[in-house]
């Protein structure tokens, strides 16, 4: 009885050196990454684990449904990072962001400030990472780009040795208030996260101000527990009166616009209209007083 083995083909390279290469699976490609950023594909290509960059959406490439992504359930999204079998990159729009990058679920993709892309590097761990689940890809996985140019995606090595997807260089992330597809609710928090385009910068008008206030209503807005917009945080969003899942908390809050904040529930109550980022509630007397908010 004989017994099929996968064959490692062993070759010479520079003097005493040698190169490992599996046989079988993918198309053998490595992928050009950009500068001071870590090739995916090289940085499996030693252990037969390299990442597998494909272009076009996973259902075209035949990827196997529900394994891959978060949310794989709408309006059930992982908290917990986890590495998928396959990830998708899609270039879209969510809220008033356009372009934008969202994932095979349709989530909004957002980048980091306190990061860097030049080196790769992700300094959102521990309970950030809780808030903002990096997008993490399993070893051999599969990265599906729509719209998305492939010389731009790569991988990084985070602390804890899982491999987090870049765009431009800069690990990017899923927003765990971010409940629907669509959503970019985590556009401009704490002046540091925005929805990242498709070549790596930050997505929407005016986001190289910090996230600032825009001319016009604000569709979405993040409620903050503590003053200057430190987490936890909530966000909402939609038309009309919203009220807050958890009210009475927020301490300072972040918009891209204007709205009307309430302090009872079904805006009733005493209002005031706010414009952009508010760091101290307490300063317009609405410190953990706001039960609902008027969009529009």
């Amino acid at each position: 009885m004989f017994r099929k083995h996968t064959a490692v083909i062993v070759s010479s390279a520079a003097v005493g050196a040698l190169l490992l290469t599996g046989c079988g699976g993918g198309d053998g490609k490595d992928s050009a990454a950009p500068a001071g950023q870590a090739s995916a594909a090289a940085d499996g290509k030693a252990t037969g684990e390299a990442v597998d960059f494909r272009s076009g959406t996973a259902k075209a490439n035949n990827a196997p449904p529900m394994t891959g992504d978060w949310a794989i359930e709408p309006g059930k999204p992982a908290v917990k990072p986890e590495a998928a079998r396959w990830v998708q990159l899609t270039a879209s729009k969510a809220g008033a962001l356009d372009p934008v990058v969202v994932n095979g679920a349709g989530f909004t993709l957002y980048r980091f400030d306190k990061d860097s892309a030049n080196p790769s590097k992700s300094t959102c761990n521990g309970e950030c990472a809780t808030t903002w689940p990096p997008v993490l890809v399993a070893p051999g996985g599969k990265v599906f780009l729509d719209g998305v140019d492939k010389s731009k995606v790569g991988v990084v090595k985070r602390d804890d040795g899982t491999r987090q997807v870049t765009v431009g260089g800069w690990p990017v992330y899923r927003f765990s208030k971010d409940t629907k597809p669509g959503q970019a609710n985590g556009q401009g928090v704490g002046g540091t996260w925005f929805g990242v385009t498709p070549d790596g910068k930050k997505a929407g008008k005016g986001a190289g101000g910090g996230g600032g206030a825009q001319a016009g209503p604000a569709t979405s807005v993040v409620l903050f527990d503590e003053r200057n917009f430190g987490e936890p945080a909530q966000g909402l969003a939609g038309k009309g009166c919203q009220n807050v899942a958890r009210d009475n908390v927020a301490s300072s809050l972040q918009a891209r616009g204007s709205l009307k904040i309430w302090s009872e529930r079904n805006c009733t109550g005493k209002s005031k209209v706010v414009t952009g980022d508010v760091a101290d509630l307490a300063a317009i007397g609405f410190d953990n007083d706001v039960s609902s908010v008027f969009f529009g």
